[in-house]
């Protein structure tokens, strides 16, 4: 009998040896075929300005490898049957069944590729960048991730067009837009300080301009600030309060591989509204470079590509001609800036 026992407790034992041993070198298997995302449901999307501060909901499910795991989801927007060449997103995060989106930046997006006030047959998918490691550059990193893709829905989409005033005699024809359509005004604009400007409704024909540092009807002309002078500036006009900000907006290229070096001033970069993107062609030299507003590093943007951060790694560059676009994913509040960019060498 106790011959017996000795045996049991012999087998239960290397029984749980084995056991332990599987658990440690325990592996995990991604599916044959992974299953994509799918994109369940999609509000209507006639938007109108006067629900921009309504969300919409989009629905989906995740992707399916056949094993818990993190991705990133982006749902994008073509014009239908251009098989998503030159995309919008219109969201992006770490979800995709339930994907809020606010009108007002529904729309903001939309207008980039799609004309206001009419509608547009396009296609919309959500990818998956699935991220199953980090760190190593092994395939299913950041820079190698593993994209899956839903089916496409075809819908409809309108977006609304803004009421505007046009600035006039600033040198250059632009505007600044109400995305609520609430009086309120705002926008990124290029001003001369030789070029004093008034604001122009076209839809009522009224005329605002200056009134000691406030808005009027019929006021005189806006000055440009001398310090800091021509270049970039956020405005903002409230013709219902009758007052306008100036705040100057210059962002910049700075670093040994630009002219002047780390020393103000900055290359300045040029603002493109339809795209939402500041850009810049210039020829660097073997060196570093950032981005950062207003020649100072309370605001600086540094890091990879797809990820800029607030006082972020310098971005190294070899010498030669290059296009810079950079993408300002969030501005606010100083400290928690984010973006992305794209470098293209010329020659």
């Amino acid at each position: 009998m106790n011959k017996h026992f000795k045996i049991l407790l012999v087998f239960i034992g290397l029984i749980g040896l084995f056991t332990s041993c599987e658990n440690d070198g325990m592996k995990v298997v991604m599916l044959d075929n992974p299953i994509a995302p799918t994109l369940t449901t999609v509000p209507d999307l006639t938007l109108q300005r006067t629900a921009g501060n309504d969300t919409l909901t989009f629905n989906g499910t995740a992707v399916d490898p056949g094993f818990q795991a993190s991705a990133n989801y982006f749902l994008e927007a073509c014009a239908s049957g251009t098989d998503f060449a030159d995309p919008v997103t219109l969201f992006s995060g770490v979800q995709a069944d339930v994907m809020k989106v606010k009108v007002s930046d529904l729309n903001t997006a939309l207008l980039k590729k799609f004309p206001a006030d009419a509608t547009t047959s396009v296609d919309l998918r959500l990818r998956a960048n699935l991220v199953v490691d980090a760190g190593t550059g092994a395939l299913g990193t950041t820079s190698k991730p593993l994209t899956y893709i839903s089916d496409v829905k075809t819908v409809n989409v309108t977006p609304y067009g803004y009421p505007r005033l046009n600035l006039i005699n600033s040198g250059i024809d632009q505007k600044i837009e109400s995305v609520l359509g609430d009086g309120v005004y705002s926008g990124f604009v290029k001003l001369n300080v030789n070029n004093p400007f008034t604001l122009s409704d076209p839809d009522t024909n009224t005329s605002y301009g200056d009134a000691g540092g406030a808005l009027a009807v019929d006021g005189n002309p806006i000055a440009v600030p001398s310090d800091p002078g021509s270049g970039w500036y956020e405005m903002t006009a409230d013709v219902n309060a009758l007052t306008y900000k100036l705040d100057p907006y210059m962002i910049g290229l700075v670093g040994s591989a630009t002219p002047n070096g780390w020393d103000a001033p900055d290359q300045k970069m040029d603002y493109d509204a339809k795209t939402g993107t500041w850009n810049i062609t210039i020829d660097l030299v073997d060196g570093d470079i950032k981005f950062r507003l207003n020649d100072g590093w309370a605001w600086n943007l540094g890091g990879t590509p797809d990820n800029l951060v607030h006082n972020g790694d310098n971005i190294a560059v070899t010498a030669g001609n290059y296009t810079i676009s950079l993408t300002i994913t969030n501005a606010t509040p100083v400290g928690s800036e984010t973006g992305t960019y794209t470098i293209v060498k010329n020659n």
